[in-house]
């Protein structure tokens, strides 16, 4: 009977246990991405879940879980959930996730960029995720919005209050996709962006970004980071 209590008692407490972060994650695959660059998104997403500092970052940070949910978008109807809200309260939790992302096979190809839609998307699955202190959409993607409402459109029609949105951005194009991200994707007082200029970067810059976010850094500002590869750290590419 002490033994059915305790076992009752600490499944209740794993249920309430605090969550302190909620992050979805949007991946592009639309038709501007094409099938090597996918797979360099694929494995680099899976590979970025599954670096050490980052498991420590989820395992051992501020108190509370770590939920995330990630999904794919392209055109206007074109989104697709490949992990459903997880609860990452062990390195078994992580393994299982790392392996989920590994397995993901491409939702769409041949569509445009509907980046008002993946944020609305994205607002609705962040709405059923589970109760967390922060909520944070973290939306990747190589160009800026050419196919239905605008991202402004999706701030002022879905359920964004609470939420911050993050970027990584891969693109050289300072003047127009890094500065669209800037100024109309990322929202909220601590939202910031990655840049990297091409796929091949992709792993280390959502490694980065994973990192900062889960421990909630805040580095002064919202300018973006850019590294290009094997170099040090830059400031904003302006």
């Amino acid at each position: 009977m002490t033994l059915w209590l305790a076992l009752l008692t600490g499944g209740a407490q794993a249920q309430a246990a605090p969550c302190r972060l909620a992050l979805a994650l949007a991946l592009d695959v639309s038709s501007s991405v094409n099938a090597d660059e996918y797979e360099l998104q694929r494995l680099g997403l899976a590979a970025a879940l599954n670096a050490l500092e980052v498991r420590h970052a989820i395992l051992s940070g501020a108190p509370g879980d770590v939920a995330l949910a990630v999904y794919e978008w392209s055109g206007f109807n074109q989104q697709t959930l490949h992990l459903d809200w997880t609860r990452l309260r062990s390195e078994a939790d992580i393994d299982r996730a790392v392996l989920a992302l590994g397995r993901m096979e491409r939702s769409h190809d041949d569509f445009p960029t509907a980046i008002g839609q993946a944020l609305g998307f994205g607002a609705t699955t962040l709405r059923r995720a589970p109760n967390c202190a922060r909520k944070v959409l973290d939306v990747s993607g190589d160009g800026i919005n050419n196919f239905g409402f605008g991202p402004l459109a999706a701030y002022r029609n879905f359920p964004f209050d609470g939420v911050t949105v993050n970027a990584l951005v891969i693109s050289r194009d300072v003047k127009k996709v890094v500065s669209y991200y800037r100024e109309t994707v990322m929202r909220g007082p601590s939202a910031f962006m990655i840049v990297t200029p091409d796929f091949q970067g992709f792993q280390e810059a959502m490694s980065r970004k994973l990192y900062r976010e889960i421990n909630d850094l805040v580095f002064g500002d919202a300018r973006p980071e850019v590294r290009p590869r094997r170099t040090a750290l830059a400031g904003d590419p302006r």
